[in-house]
């Protein structure tokens, strides 16, 4: 079988279950994996010895499997760390504490106003019967 430049452009690179854009430098594309932001890519791209300009297309099998195993060695990612926050939340709910209470309800956690603004939390508005003014 002969590989032909399409293919190769398409190769994609599969890290800790997520399929990392092939044309992005390094540091740019480990941060597509939920749980790895600039700072912890910096630190990936140095522990491997990567320089941090090359492209994902440009690293060896080699690179890609030490970057792997630097990632599962190191740090907590994708589903793991999705689930780890979900128990959080489920632990404060279950305390009955102010912040779990606030998660039961739908409302801003960390101290927002909610008189006017918080719709992200509380969802769209709801009209209520009789208040014309």
């Amino acid at each position: 079988m002969r590989l032909t430049n399409a293919y190769l452009e398409n190769f994609v690179a599969r890290i800790a279950g997520v399929n990392i854009p092939t044309n992005k430098r390094v540091e740019i594309a480990l941060q597509y994996i939920h749980g790895i932001g600039p700072a912890a890519a910096k630190d990936i791209t140095e522990k491997v010895g990567i320089e941090p300009a090359r492209r994902v297309n440009q690293l060896t099998d080699a690179e890609v499997l030490s970057i792997r195993e630097t990632i599962d060695k190191d740090h907590t990612v994708e589903g793991d760390l999705r689930r780890e926050t979900s128990m959080n939340i489920k632990r404060l709910m279950d305390l009955a504490c102010y912040r779990g209470l606030r998660h039961r309800k739908g409302l801003p956690v960390r101290g927002q106003r909610t008189h006017t603004n918080a719709r992200t939390r509380k969802g769209p508005a709801k009209p209520i019967a009789g208040k014309k003014k």
